[in-house]
């Protein structure tokens, strides 16, 4: 393979065009410490052989996650032996991605102890391609696909000298080590059963070839996480594009909840190269933590939606679990191959455990007499068997129309069980409220024909539907900083006074 190094810019350069992005966005840092941050990164590494991948594989174990207590050595049966190869066993390989510190993170050792807290009687196998991976970016990502064909060499000795179902081969890369793991799949003799793709790297990556790449085509199902794409203020560390069967992309695969990108970058400007791995380390990295809470934490695993676009999910549209058109997110993913990858969608929390509540809420605001758009601030609280969950701000993704039903995305970061009643509050920006100032009656009323009869809820991850009336029909005309209460009815109901007065 020969890799388009033109073709998009090497990480540090891509990094600091960020910081120019950013401080044209926001506010201007001081030139001297932004020279600070690109010196060091200009001279910190030499070029190293690419042909010298030496690959070490380091079998770890349950007792002792992150220490390298015993190697295994292609064309050696015996270290199998030594190491307690269990060859009935499901076995992974961890693979990392490329390295400032040349040092192992420390993501690396809690995957290990999570795959053995899931998985009790397994390999895990730890990856080392330090040697490599520490270098400039382009080198690096050149030297993927050498790592790559070692990784298969050495997964096809293990075949020979075990019989190990490949089936039970699951490879498990971080940024570049998702594309390790797809040359390493490409490569092997037979295909092997699973390659998880932790937010692929993006630069060099990004459009290219099927062949030059993480693809379907590496193994019998690949799934993809991707949390660190090019949508964040054009800093392409993570890859866009879908490459696997089934691609998740958390929180649109952008900004992350919890992370912080610009004040990681301004610290990378002061501070220099020191700081590089805040800036990508927080966004790029959940996808590791993403996979391991789905190792830790079964029972509350996250659930994503099959979605035609970001924009589309964030309106609440696609939240339909019929036909196979949602999964779990991270180990518990169920296989499904399609003629071409299926993008799927989900929100998270800022912490462990990740997993979130999704509704949708459709609702019309209706009127007699045409009226011009509306840009309100809107909260919504939500009243369940387990819990409530209070001033919910929702996200609205275009101005609200008047006598056209609109959908709206909520989220929860708590199970509050089955869904008893809603409330409502308006907010008028300012803007809308120079216009109304114009063109309405004096009054707290948004409009005395404007109301809201009924609210229709999609909860996603029960796909229970619900229709919840207003509880008082002299609330129907919706009030700025007034509650309206709704309470749930019977999916067929017509919201009539009669159906409130029983």
């Amino acid at each position: 393979m020969t890799l388009r190094p033109h073709r998009c810019l090497p990480l540090w350069l891509v990094l600091s065009c960020t910081v120019l992005d950013v401080i044209s966005l926001e506010e201007e840092l001081p030139h001297s410490s932004f020279d600070n941050f690109l010196e060091p990164l200009r001279d910190l590494f030499g070029p190293k052989d690419a042909r010298n991948s030496h690959v070490k594989y380091s079998l770890r174990t349950a007792a002792e996650p992150d220490e390298d207590t015993c190697y295994i050595l292609p064309g050696d049966p015996e270290s199998l032996r030594k190491c307690t190869f269990k060859s009935a066993s499901k076995t992974f390989l961890v693979i990392h991605g490329w390295t400032v510190s040349g040092l192992f993170e420390s993501w690396v050792s809690k995957l290990v102890a999570a795959l053995y807290e899931r998985e009790k009687d397994a390999n895990v196998i730890v990856v080392d391609w330090l040697n490599s991976a520490q270098n400039h970016y382009a080198i690096a990502a050149q030297n993927t696909k050498n790592v790559g064909q070692d990784v298969a060499h050495f997964i096809d000795w293990i075949e020979e000298a075990t019989n190990i179902p490949f089936e039970n081969l699951h490879l498990i890369g971080y940024s570049l080590g998702a594309h390790v793991a797809g040359f390493a799949g490409s490569h092997a003799s037979k295909k092997i059963g699973r390659i998880t793709g932790l937010d692929p790297a993006g630069p060099d990556f990004e459009g290219a070839h099927a062949h030059q790449r993480l693809s379907p085509d590496d193994a019998h199902f690949v799934d993809v996480l991707h949390t660190f794409t090019r949508r964040s203020l054009g800093l392409s560390i993570g890859i866009e594009q879908p490459v696997g069967h089934v691609d998740v992309y958390p929180n649109g695969g952008s900004f992350q909840p919890g992370c912080n990108l610009r004040g990681a970058l301004e610290k990378i400007a002061s501070f220099g190269i020191l700081a590089i791995n805040e800036a990508v380390k927080c966004e790029h990295e959940r996808s590791v933590h993403l996979f391991i809470d789905s190792l830790l934490n079964k029972q509350e695993a996250g659930t994503a939606y099959s979605c035609g676009t970001n924009d589309m999910f964030e309106r609440g549209m696609c939240l339909n679990c019929r036909k196979k058109q949602c999964n779990n997110v991270g180990y518990d993913v169920f296989k499904v191959r399609k003629p071409r990858s299926l993008k799927l969608f989900t929100k998270t929390r800022a912490s462990m455990p990740y997993r979130v509540f999704h509704y949708q809420v459709k609702m019309s605001f209706l009127s007699t007499v045409n009226r011009p758009t509306m840009e309100p601030s809107v909260t919504f609280s939500l009243y369940g068997t387990k819990g409530d969950a209070e001033h919910l701000q929702l996200n609205l993704k275009e101005k609200i129309a008047a006598n056209k039903t609109q959908s709206f995305l909520l989220v929860t970061e708590k199970d509050i069980g089955d869904l008893l009643m809603v409330k409502f509050k308006w907010q008028e920006s300012a803007a809308s409220l120079v216009e109304m100032a114009s063109t309405w009656w004096s009054g707290n009323s948004i409009n005395p024909d404007v109301k809201v009869k009924k609210l229709r809820i999609r909860v996603g991850e029960t796909q229970k539907k619900m229709v919840f009336c207003v509880k008082d029909p002299n609330e129907e005309t919706v009030r700025v900083a007034k509650d309206v209460t709704f309470v749930k009815f019977n999916l067929f109901t017509k919201c009539t006074f009669k159906h409130l007065t029983h």
